[in-house]
């Protein structure tokens, strides 16, 4: 420090007059903006006893420049699951407006690169974690006030089961976070028809996780979205990839259960609106689903519609279509090799698609954080031209027309 500061002094001494004062001046204006950085420990107490009370939202942290991705937001936010499918979209969006985005990752190095051009540079920070260390997991909380949650899965696997991915991991970042002292936001993004009394493994797991964040830190933040629509998503391109292979699309059932699929963009921009409030969502749960209520077999009419596919369907009874997909859970632990990942044939989806997955009546919803959804039909959907046969320009608007029509 006394080398640094002899050193100033000698080019000081060796500055006009005008030149110091304009460094002078630049050094004095761009010091508070190191600030924020500092968000953990006791400098982070010091840093934000100098701001803002920690009781309420990010809306008043410290903000630098006009908004955009080269700005300050004050905001560092870690971003559990961020190299998941909703992730890319939350990251994008946090970066956007000038956050510093902690993303954990325990794969390789390959699966978070395409997350670190979304921000200014040093904004995205990959940082490798086991999610069953506390230390690791305390090490990429360190400099953080928000938190997010976004870990889950649809299936099991031999190392990671339902309830440890959907409810102790979330309960443990609650209480890792309540600990630290300098979060200031905890967000838990769990499921639609996440219930105790669920048909559906997962939901079950995902409802005793909120239970449990909620009791570790009272102040999260729930997201219950519903199914998500998007480029990357897990049920139309499986849908679109079997019809196209197999020539046909199984329905369990007759397709008659009503869900309420959402587009993933609208799901990151609430969680973003969620963090720029002044708290009134600190507490709340809030269940977003799109603005349209399909049965599943409209849904799959849509589909096959924007593939310019004739559509095929094989209904398949509910008892048989468990006791094709129960084979793999028995098997699961008991074999000595990894069995293949289930795309539409997972008993636990199955399950949970037995009964109706759609926005409670009273429930808080994307008009209560500022957002209008967007319809499915369209834009949201548009990815699944990449299946039409002949190419994007393939193929009739006009998916089916009725003989009396002609």
């Amino acid at each position: 420090m006394q080398a640094a500061a002899w050193r100033r002094h000698l080019l000081d001494g060796h500055l006009s007059p005008t030149t110091a004062a304009a460094i002078s001046a630049f050094r004095s204006a761009s010091q508070p903006a190191l600030a924020p950085q500092g968000l953990g420990g006791a400098d982070g107490a010091r840093y934000m006893s100098a701001r803002a009370p920690a009781v309420k939202g990010t809306g008043h942290l410290v903000r630098k420049g006009t908004g955009g991705r080269s700005s300050v937001s004050g905001i560092i936010a870690t971003v559990f699951g961020a190299t998941g499918f909703l992730g890319r979209y939350l990251v994008q969006q946090l970066a956007k407006m000038g956050t510093q985005v902690l993303v954990p990752f325990r794969g390789s190095e390959d699966c978070h690169r395409h997350l670190k051009l979304m921000g200014d540079l040093g904004q995205i920070v990959p940082m490798k974690y086991n999610p069953r260390d506390l230390n690791s997991i305390k090490a990429v909380m360190a400099k953080s006030n928000v938190v997010i949650n976004l870990i889950g899965r649809e299936y099991e696997t031999r190392n990671y089961g339902f309830e440890e991915v959907n409810h102790h991991m979330a309960e443990q970042l609650a209480m890792i976070s309540k600990e630290h002292g300098g979060i200031m936001r905890f967000i838990q993004v769990s499921c639609l028809g996440a219930s105790a009394s669920s048909p559906s493994r997962m939901l079950r797991a995902k409802a005793a996780g909120e239970e449990s964040v909620l009791k570790e830190f009272p102040e999260a933040t729930i997201m219950r979205p519903a199914i998500m629509i998007g480029t990357e998503d897990r049920i139309l391109n499986r849908w679109a990839q079997f019809a196209k292979n197999w020539g046909f699309l199984p329905l369990v059932g007759d397709g008659s259960t009503k869900i309420q699929p959402v587009y993933v963009i609208d799901v990151a921009a609430a969680i973003v609106n969620s963090l720029k409030d002044d708290g009134t969502s600190m507490g709340k749960t809030y269940e977003l689903g799109g603005p349209e209520i399909f049965t599943v077999h409209e849904l799959a009419e849509l589909m096959y519609e924007t593939i310019r596919e004739w559509p095929r369907y094989i209904n398949v009874p509910l008892p048989i279509a468990r006791a094709i997909a129960s084979p793999r859970e028995m098997l699961l632990n008991k074999v000595p090799f990894p069995l293949p990942t289930p795309s539409i044939s997972n008993l636990d989806q199955i399950n949970a698609f037995s009964v109706d997955t759609v926005v409670s009546e009273n429930a808080l919803t994307f008009p209560d954080l500022g957002i209008m959804p967007h319809k499915l039909k369209g834009y949201p959907v548009e990815f699944l031209v990449c299946y039409r046969k002949g190419g994007p320009a393939f193929g009739s608007t006009v998916s089916k027309i009725r003989s009396s029509e002609l």
